[in-house]
């Protein structure tokens, strides 16, 4: 079974980009997890490489920015090639299936001291009180 789940803060805005023919957008990211434990009284973290397509990948690219907390889960992908001089190379990342936006454009401006993108569009309303909840 090849299953990942993470929860951590984006490093940089992500890339998008569309595949030749145009039909499906490809995004990028990187996300910063927290590990359990610390080093040297320090907070360790690893940085993992994050792709996801089609209607996410516009959504992920169109809502978050650097510093904004996500969920990913998905799977992890390994790829191998070889350089000119005959070097064997390795690269991981995980192919996300859903990308889960766990906090506000405010709260990650108060956070990670930047500057956040909005969520109120057309699609998308943030429901803030329990009685607006349809169960």
């Amino acid at each position: 079974m090849n299953k990942v789940a993470l929860v951590g803060r984006l490093t940089r805005d992500p890339e998008i980009r569309y595949t030749p023919d145009n039909q499906m957008a490809i995004t990028r990211f990187t996300v910063a997890v927290d590990r359990a434990f610390k080093r040297d009284g320090q907070q360790a973290a690893d940085f993992l490489p994050i792709v996801v397509f089609g209607k996410i990948a516009e959504n992920v690219h169109k809502y978050m920015g650097k510093g904004r907390l996500v969920s990913v889960s998905g799977r992890l992908q390994s790829r191998t090639w070889d350089d000119q001089e005959g070097k064997r190379h390795y690269s991981y990342e995980v192919v996300a299936d859903e990308v889960g936006f766990l906090d506000r454009a405010s709260d990650s401006r108060s956070q990670a001291g930047q500057s956040g993108f909005g969520l109120e569009t057309e699609d998308f309303h943030p429901v803030d009180e329990e009685d607006d909840l349809p169960f």
